[in-house]
C-alpha cells in the first residue's frame, strides 16, 4: 500500500503533485484545504480521505475521519498538539486506537511515535510564500512494516 499524505494546501495544487502521487493507493488531506474543488482535483489521481481545517467551511467534509488503509487505522484531523492532547481528542484516540495520527495546521513536519500512536504532519503544501518550507509526504508498506518518505516541493 502506498498512501500520500498533504496538509494545507489553502487552494493551491503544487503541479508536482500528479508525479509525486503517482501510483499511490489513497491520498489523505489533513485540512486547510481551499476550495471543494480542489479534492476533485486530488480524486483524479487517487481516492481521497479529507477533513476540514480551521481555514475551511465545506460542508462536504467533516472534522475527523478514520480510515482503515494497508491494515493500519488512520485518524485524520487538521489541529493536534501530540504532546498536549484536547480532552476530546484522546477520548477519541482511545475509543478508535489509531495507529497513525495525520495532522496538519502548524505547516512543519512531524514524525513521532507519543504513547504508543505514530503522529505524522507531512508539512505545508500550499503557495510558496517567503522561503516557507513547503512538503508532502508518501508512506508505503503493508501491515507488519511502514515507512514515511518526506518530499521537499
Amino acid at each position: 500500500m502506498k498512501i500520500g499524505l498533504i496538509s494545507d494546501t489553502h487552494g493551491f495544487l503544487d503541479p508536482r503533485l500528479p508525479r509525486i502521487f503517482r501510483g499511490v493507493d489513497h491520498i489523505l488531506h489533513a485540512g486547510d484545504i481551499g476550495p471543494d474543488h480542489l479534492i476533485a482535483q486530488l480524486e483524479s489521481i487517487a481516492p481521497v480521505t479529507t477533513v476540514l481545517g480551521n481555514t475551511d467551511s465545506s460542508t462536504l467534509y467533516r472534522l475527523t475521519e478514520t480510515i482503515v488503509l494497508g491494515g493500519r487505522k488512520f485518524l485524520v484531523h487538521h489541529i493536534v498538539s501530540p504532546h498536549a492532547l484536547t480532552n476530546e481528542l484522546q477520548e477519541r484516540l482511545a475509543r478508535e486506537r489509531p495507529a497513525i495520527v495525520l495532522f496538519g495546521h502548524t505547516h512543519q513536519q512531524f514524525n513521532h511515535v507519543v504513547n504508543g500512536i505514530w503522529f505524522l504532519n507531512p508539512g505545508y503544501a500550499g503557495k510558496p510564500k517567503s522561503g516557507a518550507a513547503r512538503s508532502v509526504a508518501l508512506l508505503e508498506g503493508d501491515a507488519k512494516e511502514i515507512q514515511v518518505e518526506f518530499i521537499e516541493l
